[in-house]
């Protein structure tokens, strides 16, 4: 097991200088009142590699928050009664044997490139906040509901920010294109924090549409009064204070200016984080594909993230948990004309770009949502929450192609082989990127925790 440990000299052995991978250690959030200084406290702690080879260097979560209807999407049951199968019709794929749904044609092509788990379950979370802190967490803390809290573990992205820090100047954790409330005006869903790792490792939250012309992100350039020139003048001062000696720096904040200033230099000067946001630089007929909404925008935002060197990037589906996925009435309407070709579009993009491109087997992606949905159809023509079985689907960065795992019972209820629970899922995440679940890592009062107490990766999925 392997513990965080402050780190005194860079890895030249140059005391109290920051390496330049201690310099893109970057959390916290603009979007919650951070100014860029505090965007960028991060640890002054790196932790070693955990003695096995990473197949995966990133990864993007497409989270489908609110609960996606796994019996309308690719664990159909077209042989159950009609309250049972629904209204949609299955389809063939590129995975001979596997149905998806007509609402996913794109996609249908494409699922080979990855796994599908047709078996996740877990035992009482059927509420929205504890479900999702459950999935993104691997921490099943029952029906302990409410917003995110400071004591919360930390979500796969700040775990990934701080074991393995990116190797270029750019934001190590991003999360959009919203921050979802527990319900509309409700608290900030837990999961997506840095949790008990503190606040420095919080993603960079972007909270604007890229889909919008007016697309930019000011928080990560220079502000209008400090000049180029300016600019400079103050990075050689900092350059002068972090060469004072510490017993000459009486005031602590002299300290703050060679830790955190650093960072801030680093992100307000590097291409690699400016370009990343330039959407518009994208050819249209690209942005065409993913779909022109915020959802789609935002994967395609997530995949030049990762392009740029972004460990990890979460896209939550929904402004709050009620609004998208919550199909507790008109499932079949909403998943028809909105939800299902929004994400066929984004996901097929993506799969095929990384591909193209030669990143998909350096690259994670993980299609999931908190839980399923109930497999008897409503008297509102909806489906309600579903923790007993549902489904996800993984692909990329060492996850095994054309694949499924587990199966679920015949109308979907439950699993019937192989049963997954949402701690296995994120230990196998883990395990894709470098990190043992079992990884002890140590709070802000310097005690040791555990990463994943109570889940092992699912060997079957992994190539």
């Amino acid at each position: 097991m392997t513990r965080v440990k402050p780190t005194s000299t860079n890895r030249c052995g140059g005391p109290g200088r920051l390496s330049r991978r201690e310099m893109i250690q970057i959390g916290g959030s603009a979007a919650l009142g951070l100014s860029l200084p505090q965007l960028l406290r991060a640890a002054d702690s790196l932790v070693s590699s955990d003695g096995f080879k990473p197949t995966a260097d990133a990864c993007i979560v497409i989270f489908l928050n609110g609960g996606p209807s796994h019996l309308d999407m690719w664990d159909m049951k077209p042989n159950a009664p009609a309250e049972i199968r629904g209204e949609f019709k299955p389809i063939e794929s590129t995975m001979p044997g596997v149905l998806v749904s007509e609402h996913l044609p794109r996609f249908s092509q494409q699922i080979h490139r990855g796994s599908l788990i047709r078996s996740a379950h877990h035992s009482v979370n059927n509420s929205h906040a504890a479900a999702v802190y459950c999935a993104l967490t691997g921490h099943d803390r029952g029906e302990n509901g409410g917003g995110f809290k400071p004591t919360d573990n930390p979500s796969i992205g700040s775990v990934v920010g701080l074991c393995r820090p990116p190797e270029a100047a750019v934001i190590p954790y991003v999360s959009l294109p919203y921050i979802t409330a527990e319900g509309a005006g409700g608290p900030p869903q837990p999961g997506f924090f840095g949790g008990w790792l503190g606040r420095s490792h919080d993603p960079l939250f972007v909270l604007k549409d890229p889909n919008a012309a007016d697309f930019a992100m000011p928080e990560l350039t220079l502000p209008a009064l400090v000049g180029p020139h300016r600019f400079e003048q103050r990075k050689r001062l900092e350059e002068t204070l972090a060469a004072v000696p510490a017993g000459f720096a009486s005031d602590r904040r002299l300290a703050d200016l060679d830790r955190f200033q650093q960072r801030a230099f680093e992100l307000l000067t590097s291409s690699n984080t400016q370009q990343a946001f330039q959407i518009d630089r994208e050819d249209p007929r690209t942005r065409d594909r993913y779909g022109r909404n915020i959802y789609g925008q935002s994967v395609l935002m997530a995949r030049r993230l990762i392009e740029a060197g972004t460990r990890v990037v979460t896209i939550s589906w929904a402004p709050d948990a009620n609004a998208t996925w919550d199909t507790h009435g008109n499932n079949f309407k909403s998943l028809k004309e909105k939800l299902l070709p929004q994400l066929d579009d984004a996901l097929s993009s993506l799969l095929a770009d990384l591909d193209n491109r030669g990143r998909l087997d350096r690259t994670l992606v993980v299609v999931m949502g908190e839980f399923g949905r109930s497999p008897k159809v409503n008297a509102g023509a909806g489906r309600d929450h579903w923790n007993f079985g549902y489904s996800l689907y993984m692909a990329g960065g060492g996850i095994k192609p054309g694949y499924v795992h587990g199966s679920s019972d015949k109308t979907g209820a439950r699993p019937q082989t192989d049963p997954v629970t949402p701690a296995e899922i994120v230990a196998t995440i883990y395990q894709c990127l470098g990190i043992s679940s079992d990884r002890m890592l140590r709070d802000q009062l310097d005690r040791p925790l555990t990463v994943v107490p109570n889940g092992q990766p699912i060997s079957q999925v992994l190539a």
